[in-house]
């Protein structure tokens, strides 16, 4: 490698840059032919640190983005192409990452705009084996490209969908890492909501699309993106009634002025409350067919997509918010928030996508203010789960259908300590009672 630098510092900026990338190529090339993983040595990161990331001035990063386009575009080898890209672009923990990620963030835009596919499929698998902090940076710089500066260039991003369903899947599992709700800051912009929505309701499979072409171990890597966007949207859709509340001024005397009236986007904040409502409904229909998944994969009672400890922030969450938004009468968005709460837990257990006990459930909900599904959904079913795989009282069974509203569990007696609700007949044919949202 002392060879080829001593080369390069006699080119200029961006020839350098180029032949770095041609280097790389034949290198890569020539190892893919004797190990199916080859390994990106100190010196090929040296070399990219020094000529890729730290000598260009904008005209030539400029340049540098189109002949990389190019690049992975002409390049036949998948192989060839994900192992120079995760030399590019793989986090070092040093100083050099905030260049690599600026250029990866312009690159990826740059290749939505120009409809790149190649080079989405690469960032689609950066994603899936990057630090989640670092996921978010490149989430960021697209949604600011396309959701912020320019109005209307939403729609380029939203076309992607089906040029690269799978980069869309680790995109949107990347954006509500992101947006979490914690504050005004962090709800997620309406034009990326609106394209996320659109996406899910064309074919909520989409969701999925990571988990069922992945090779899964039964114990996943921390800190990582998630294998499904699942437990961000389910995030999303509880606790936006509350987020978008906690947004509105109120004055002492219960009444909002004209000016603030205006400025709080009323006609907006409706339009936001119609897409979570659509979002929820479509994250149910997708919990729905997880059961299905998990088997076919022999990962029933095995995996939980939708981790209990990562339910437990959640909660905490929506309990600090009612206590915060007593005073501003949001009752109704508390109860709304609790219901669907309520019914992604039934419907994440049912089908095995949420792995926890009643005696769990029941500890995680007891601080949050009563609501009659969540009661239902924390009494649980009753009967022991005829799959050996699962430990007595654990969700799900699959020979059980969830709970109707005002069901009573089947052995009330057996469990003295459980509180019984008004009986009304089980309908069996129905598979989960969707209260249609306010």
């Amino acid at each position: 490698m002392s060879d080829i630098r001593h080369s390069l510092l006699r080119r200029d900026a961006l020839s350098a840059a180029k032949e770095v990338l041609y280097h790389l190529d034949i290198y890569f090339s020539s190892q893919l032919q004797s190990a199916p993983l080859p390994i990106v040595d100190k010196g090929s990161v040296e070399l990219l640190e020094e000529f890729v990331f730290q000598r260009l001035n904008s005209l030539q990063e400029l340049q540098l983005l189109e002949i990389m386009c190019s690049y992975f575009q002409e390049q036949s080898k998948d192989s060839v192409r994900q192992i120079i890209f995760s030399s590019l672009f793989s986090p070092q923990g040093n100083k050099a990452d905030d260049s690599r990620m600026s250029l990866l963030g312009k690159l990826v835009s740059m290749a939505v705009a120009v409809c790149r596919i190649p080079v989405l499929e690469c960032a689609a698998s950066w994603l899936q084996r990057t630090p989640v902090v670092y996921c978010v940076r490149l989430a960021r710089a697209l949604v600011d490209d396309y959701c912020c500066l320019v109005p209307g260039s939403v729609q380029t991003l939203k076309q992607i969908f089906s040029a690269s369903p799978r980069f869309c899947c680790q995109f949107i599992t990347s954006v509500t890492a992101l947006y979490d709700l914690s504050s005004d800051d962090l709800i997620p912009p309406l034009d990326l909501l609106e394209m996320i929505v659109s996406w899910i309701f064309e074919d909520p499979r989409l969701i999925l699309i990571t988990f069922l072409n992945t090779p899964i171990a039964a114990n996943l890597p921390i800190g990582f993106l998630e294998l499904t966007p699942l437990i961000g949207l389910i995030r999303w859709c509880v606790k936006a009634p509350l987020a978008y509340k906690r947004k509105k001024p109120c004055l002492s005397n219960g009444h909002i002025s004209h000016k603030v009236a205006k400025d709080s986007g009323t006609g907006t904040d409706r339009d936001s409350h119609l897409l979570y409502s659509q979002l929820h409904l479509s994250v149910l229909q997708v919990l729905t067919t997880l059961q299905l998944h998990l088997t076919e994969k022999n990962l029933y009672g095995r995996l939980g997509l939708i981790l209990f400890d990562h339910m437990v922030p959640l909660v905490e969450e929506i309990n600090r918010l009612a206590d915060e938004l007593n005073p501003l009468n949001a009752s109704q968005e508390i109860e709304l928030a609790l219901d669907r709460l309520a019914q992604a837990l039934q419907v994440a257990m049912t089908s095995g996508a949420l792995l926890c006990t009643r005696d769990d459930l029941r500890t995680l909900c007891s601080r949050l203010p009563h609501n009659n599904l969540l009661q239902l959904v924390i009494s649980g079913p009753v009967q022991q789960s005829p799959h050996t795989a699962l430990p007595p009282g654990f969700y799900p069974h699959i020979h059980t259908p969830p709970l109707a509203y005002g069901a009573v569990p089947a052995h009330p007696a057996a469990h003295p300590a459980l509180p019984t609700h008004p009986g009304h007949t089980f309908l069996s044919g129905v598979t989960f009672p969707f209260r249609p949202i306010r």
